[in-house]
């Protein structure tokens, strides 16, 4: 497979999710990292993005509620660079209806390249690094090459 070369901006576009379990938790790491956060666009999923908008004074882009298709429309995001990278408290013990959800929102995310922390220490470090504050390059699958690689070849 070929690679290509995407540049993060320094501005990170930050998707915000949590189940609802998890909310409280998100609410709390993010009013601890507020002024890094208020550096970078935020998105979040419904509920989760009026909670954080009023809790932390941020201007925050919400979408649909998570159950409504709001993780599919931040995982639509991905392959348009519209997202860098996505902090998710996603609940492990959340009843099966939402397993799905999550796991496709997380295989976009792999097939992109798009950081994911699923948890308080990944989004620890996923905000401390010094990535955070500056542009970045990294590699994503050429699949515009890749398709018509496979379109050549015979069935």
């Amino acid at each position: 497979m070929q690679f290509k070369t995407s540049v993060m901006p320094k501005k990170k576009r930050i998707a915000l999710i949590a189940h609802d379990n998890m909310k409280q938790e998100l609410m709390e790491w993010s009013l601890l990292h507020r002024h890094q956060l208020e550096n970078h666009e935020l998105f979040a999923t419904g509920t989760t993005g009026h909670m954080l908008e009023t809790e932390l004074s941020i201007p925050i882009t919400k979408l649909i509620s998570g159950p409504l298709g709001g993780d599919q429309q931040i995982g639509a995001m991905l392959p348009e660079k519209k997202i860098d990278l996505i902090i998710f408290f996603w609940d492990p013990f959340e009843p099966m209806p939402h397993d799905p959800d999550v796991k496709a929102l997380l295989r976009v995310a792999a097939v992109w390249n798009v950081a994911v922390a699923c948890n308080r220490s990944s989004a620890d470090f996923l905000l401390s690094s010094p990535l955070m504050s500056a542009e970045h390059s990294y590699r994503i699958p050429d699949y515009d090459s890749y398709l018509a690689e496979r379109l050549k070849k015979p069935s």
